[in-house]
């Protein structure tokens, strides 16, 4: 497929207003696309705005807040996205949020917690999804995208940290995009959209403290060791839309591709040998995991 980050298109992204999506923004900017930024962040979202039209005056850019669990603010957005923008060409539903349990354990009473994870991480998705595709259909001769923020956390699905909720979010998410991509390149109406999962590494984000639309000199002073910037994913991001794939997994400076293939490759073999479920943190076998995923990352990389 053609790009669809090139000049005079539009991009739609939702979590705008920092990390990730704000990086993504400022790279279509500079490839000269018209941005529909979206964000439930109210004062950072029009911020950004301001920031992004002073870098093209001569392109259009609105700011919308938004709740993306709430599908009502959706249809009442597009609607107004449809009298701005000629058509969107790039959407990215980047939006989540990582709350974790008020209390220890996050399987009792802590349903709320659940709840709100899935109305915004999950549901967001499906809300913009559902607003969006409409738009993206109209005439199929224009290449069109959809990207959904994705994490490794729904992949490898570590234990820990008290958030399974999270988790369990970014499996649906992964899962839902790869429906999406089928569905969407098997029906000659929508061949022209191909949908993607983006997947960070360890990125300096909003949920980490990166809030606002950051300047690229503070990120760089202030991200922790090891973490790659939001900047980072973006091009990362580009790149993986020029290769035309569906799967754009971001390494970052602590862990490489081989590392990340390795231990996908040992959680896929938890079904594949009947281990137990998340083996590699069991204690009976962290020392044979960690062993076996070096030594497959290392055979990866040639060594």
């Amino acid at each position: 497929m053609a790009a669809v980050i090139q000049d005079q298109k539009t991009a739609l992204i939702t979590g705008a207003a920092s990390g990730i999506g704000f990086a993504v923004a400022k790279l279509c900017r500079s490839r000269g696309m018209h941005l529909a930024l979206l964000d439930i962040d109210a004062e950072n979202v029009v911020k950004a705005k301001e920031v992004l039209s002073a870098a093209n005056g001569a392109l259009k850019t609105e700011a919308y807040t938004i709740d993306v669990g709430d599908k009502s603010q959706w249809e009442s957005i597009v609607a107004k996205v449809q009298t701005t923008f000629p058509s969107v060409d790039l959407v990215l539903l980047n939006a989540a949020r990582g709350t974790k349990p008020k209390d220890s354990d996050p399987w009792i009473n802590n349903t709320e917690y659940w709840r709100n994870l899935f109305e915004t991480n999950v549901f967001g998705p499906i809300n913009g999804i559902s607003a969006l595709l409409p738009l993206l259909k109209k005439d199929t001769s224009v290449p069109r995208a959809i990207v959904i923020t994705g994490s490794k956390q729904g992949i490898t699905n570590p234990p820990g940290g008290r958030n399974p909720a999270y988790n369990s979010t970014k499996g649906a998410v992964k899962i839902l995009t790869e429906h999406l991509a089928h569905d969407l390149r098997g029906d000659p109406a929508t061949a022209h959209i191909s949908a993607h999962l983006l997947v960070p590494g360890w990125t300096w984000t909003g949920l980490m403290g990166n809030v606002g639309p950051t300047e690229e000199s503070e990120v760089q002073e202030k991200k922790m060791k090891g973490a790659w910037t939001p900047s980072q994913v973006a091009d990362e991001l580009e790149q993986g839309l020029n290769r035309g794939s569906f799967y754009i997994i971001c390494p970052d400076d602590e862990t490489d591709r081989a590392l990340d293939a390795a231990r996908m490759q040992w959680g896929c073999n938890d079904i594949l040998e009947d281990r137990p479920a998340l083996s590699r943190w069991d204690g009976e076998w962290k020392e044979r995991a960690e062993k076996e995923i070096q030594g497959d990352a290392g055979r990866r990389r040639g060594g």
